[in-house]
């Protein structure tokens, strides 16, 4: 939808068009959630939202949701390429969801069009709807919208695009209708200093949580993509000098993630100095027990580490819960990261009260 948004602004000011969205994606398939295709009244048709198999049908959904003014929602799954049935031969399944723009739309439009060129991370939230609503969300905003505000705002901290909220129509019990969330942001970054199993399995982790994974050891032998597949980068360099690199080209921010995994003193204290001087990062977290850290604190402060900012440090990184091997350690760590983003207290949902989803 980015790429055509300049488009759609026009479009909807001459006349109502047709905003067809790939809203759910599962298994194997052509597009991600997100991926657009206009169709105007005239039947000009702007972008695809796969190889050819299903932008017929979705045409003709198009033409209907024009006619009437009702949004409607079509799932495509497996079908064979030589077969008769509308669907994808990839193996996938997805979602469309195809709704009526107009001029009424144009103020919200604008709105994002311009957060985008500000480079202002920006979400537009819609209802799934035979009458969709509208709202474009940013990180500060804090005004409640069909009990779904709270989920929507971290799925753009994390810079993803998803489907919150139920089937159900909105109740006094449950006013959480189905409402699509396309994220305009980079994903937040999670940067792991080490090459470790530990590294490797908080990668994998991290990267299903949708961040950016970046791996960065100083070790050549030890830091290559075959070693760390989820990563989405894997970077042979000094952690600390790397981090600073990053900062300066301003690729850091609020959202970040920084764990030193390192175990070595010469990698993690230099790391940790240099993430602590960067006010901006969300998350700072060491591995290692507790005598591990004692010792680390103490060279820190040599470092010239105030005591404000070791209280930034989490170490030991992880909740209790008792792990051992690297896979439920990186669990721990990722459910504190979660906890810590969240405001959530990290209690069993069991000795709490009110409600789960706050």
């Amino acid at each position: 939808m980015r790429t055509m948004l300049e488009q759609m602004v026009h479009l909807a000011d001459r006349g109502p068009v047709a905003l067809a969205r790939i809203v759910d994606a599962t298994g194997p398939g052509p597009r991600e959630p997100g991926a657009a295709m206009v169709v105007t009244a005239d039947g000009e048709v702007l972008g695809s939202l796969s190889g050819g198999c299903i932008e017929a049908a979705v045409v003709e959904s198009a033409r209907e949701v024009l006619a009437n003014g009702h949004a409607v929602s079509d799932r495509f799954g497996y079908a064979e390429a030589d077969g008769f049935a509308v669907g994808l031969t990839c193996g996938g399944e997805i979602e469309v969801f195809v709704e009526r723009v107009d001029d009424t739309r144009l103020s919200v439009l604008s709105a994002l069009r311009a957060a985008i060129a500000a480079g202002e991370p920006v979400a537009l939230a819609a209802t799934l709807a035979a009458v969709p609503d509208w709202k474009l969300l940013r990180l500060g905003d804090s005004e409640p919208w069909h009990g779904v505000d709270r989920d929507a705002r971290a799925l753009l901290a994390a810079g993803r695009s998803g489907v919150i909220g139920s089937d159900e129509c909105e109740t006094v019990q449950a006013p959480r209708p189905r409402v699509f969330v396309q994220t305009f942001a980079a994903p937040a970054r999670m940067i792991l200093a080490g090459a470790n199993d530990f590294v490797r399995a908080l990668a994998r982790i991290g990267r299903q949580l949708g961040y950016r994974i970046t791996v960065v050891d100083a070790r050549e032998t030890f830091a290559t993509p075959a070693r760390f597949p989820s990563a989405h980068e894997v970077v042979v360099d000094w952690p600390d000098r790397y981090l600073s690199a990053e900062h300066a080209a301003g690729r850091i921010d609020g959202r970040t993630v920084v764990c030193v995994l390192t175990h070595d003193t010469k990698f993690d204290v230099p790391m940790l100095v240099a993430a602590l001087g960067i006010e901006s990062i969300g998350f700072i977290g060491a591995l290692g027990s507790r005598r591990t850290h004692s010792e680390r604190v103490a060279r820190l402060r040599t470092a010239g580490v105030t005591d404000d900012q070791l209280a930034r440090v989490k170490s030991p990184l992880g909740l209790d819960l008792n792990a051992h091997t690297p896979d439920e350690t990186a669990i721990s760590i990722a459910a504190q990261i979660l906890a810590e983003r969240g405001g959530g207290s990290a209690r069993p949902l069991a000795l709490t009260d009110g409600p789960i989803h706050r």
